[in-house]
């Protein structure tokens, strides 16, 4: 049975959404396409008439993601208007957030996958970090008046730094030490 346009372009998105949830789990390499699209609710042949390969999924999963982000910070400072950095470094920085792995942020998911990925893959990330460059370099200005300069770079480093370290060790205690040191070293980074 032939699928309509309109049904092929949601299932695109579909593929496309979970993708990014289930890439962030796993990692690029971890997943195959079976079950990429067993998740999407699809089968494997459907997958060749919306994507080139996989890395044209992993490249469009990658901004999703990123876009998804993106949104999240924007809520997170709509929540605290009165000091928006703080908000987003304070869901950022969370213990929450460290065990979101398929929602949270994808750099800190698969920032070092991506860095074996090809060209796509790699635009992708390049163009939602800057945007979260711009964002923090926004709320930089907001917080003390001053232009960013290389500020924004120093507090995303240290954002997703922490946020990695924090996920691959076991001790919840440590864990919450590395995300605690970062706030502090935002907060200070910020009014230097």
């Amino acid at each position: 049975m032939r699928v309509s346009r309109i049904q092929a372009k949601k299932n695109r998105q579909t593929v496309i959404d979970v993708a990014s949830r289930l890439f962030r789990e796993h990692g690029f390499d971890g997943i195959g396409l079976k079950d990429l699209m067993k998740g999407a609710g699809l089968t494997q042949g459907a997958f060749y008439k919306q994507f080139v390969s996989k890395e044209d999924l992993a490249a469009q999963a990658s901004k999703r993601a990123m876009e998804s982000a993106a949104d999240r910070w924007a809520a997170a400072t709509a929540g605290n208007p009165g000091d928006p950095l703080a908000a987003v470094t304070a869901f950022y920085l969370s213990m929450g957030h460290r065990e979101e792995r398929m929602d949270g942020c994808p750099v800190a998911a698969l920032g070092s996958d991506a860095a074996r990925q090809g060209t796509e893959v790699k635009a992708s990330f390049e163009a939602g970090i800057k945007e979260y460059l711009e964002i923090i370099g926004r709320l930089i200005a907001a917080a003390n008046g001053k232009e960013p300069d290389s500020k924004a770079m120093a507090i995303l480093s240290t954002m997703v730094g922490a946020l990695l370290l924090s996920r691959v060790v076991n001790d919840h205690d440590l864990a919450q030490a590395f995300l605690d040191a970062a706030t502090e070293q935002v907060r200070d980074t910020v009014t230097a």
